[in-house]
């Protein structure tokens, strides 16, 4: 059935609206008719069965039948705070990212990141990154689009990492205990009456991070994390590291 994504302006009641280039996608590339259904997803990781009562290239109309909480989305969110690689590589992050499941990704700027765009190319990227997004959500069937944010600075992104339930700084050096240790530990301590919030996890781009950073990271309140005796690329990290989330609390 096909999927959609619209703002929580476009639902009235047990009507929606969807405009622009869905829209359009329904009434000329689908090609579909009023009386088939679609499934539209609102902000909030609700999945609505809808009904087409009118189709047009501009504004089309469906009346919701059913609405559940999608079962695709994690029981708790997870932010990705990437520090930017060099290239595309930031794609492939954020397309990888959303089949696994992360709530939001923020990028940022540490020490060894040689990619530094801004004015016109960061908004160009920024743009271009929640397009990814939005494409890799229709594919996989998640219940709402992950939001990709402008890039913060180091201390920004400390202090907004620090926030989560449990912050997981991915780091090669000593000092760390695995990211395995963490999340049992963090598992078993999850009630009913205090659940698992936010898990925030923080990859450094192609050179890591420095000791110093290491050292404000810790200081900051996150947990300094190991991922295993191999040194992952940047472009794979954030996904091993949300595989082993995925593992310890959905599967």
């Amino acid at each position: 059935m096909p999927r959609f994504f619209v703002p929580s302006e476009g639902f009235d009641e047990k009507n929606v609206s969807i405009t622009g280039d869905d829209a359009w996608h329904i009434a000329r590339s689908l090609r579909m008719a009023v009386g088939e259904s679609i499934t539209v997803c609102d902000p909030q990781g609700y999945e609505h069965v809808c009904t087409l009562q009118k189709i047009t290239d501009d504004l089309v109309s469906a009346s919701v039948l059913t609405s559940a909480r999608s079962a695709s989305e994690m029981p708790f969110d997870v932010v990705l705070y990437q520090a930017l690689p060099k290239g595309d590589k930031m794609d492939l992050i954020v397309q990888k990212a959303v089949e696994e499941g992360v709530s939001r990704i923020v990028p940022f700027v540490s020490e060894r990141c040689v990619s530094r765009p801004d004015g016109a190319a960061l908004q160009k990227k920024c743009a271009r990154w929640q397009r990814i997004a939005l494409e890799a959500a229709k594919q996989c069937g998640r219940g709402r689009v992950p939001t990709v944010g402008t890039p913060l600075s180091y201390v920004q992104m400390l202090s907004d990492a620090a926030k989560a339930s449990v912050g997981c700084f991915c780091y090669e050096g000593d000092g760390t205990v695995s990211l395995r240790t963490l999340l049992t530990k963090k598992h078993a301590s999850v009630t009913p009456t205090e659940p698992l919030r936010e898990i925030s996890l923080v990859i450094g781009s192609e050179g890591g991070f420095s000791e110093r950073e290491a050292a404000d990271a810790k200081d900051a309140g996150l947990a300094l994390c190991g991922l295993g005796r191999r040194i992952l690329r940047c472009e794979s990290a954030s996904g091993f590291a949300l595989a082993c989330i995925s593992y310890e609390f959905e599967l």
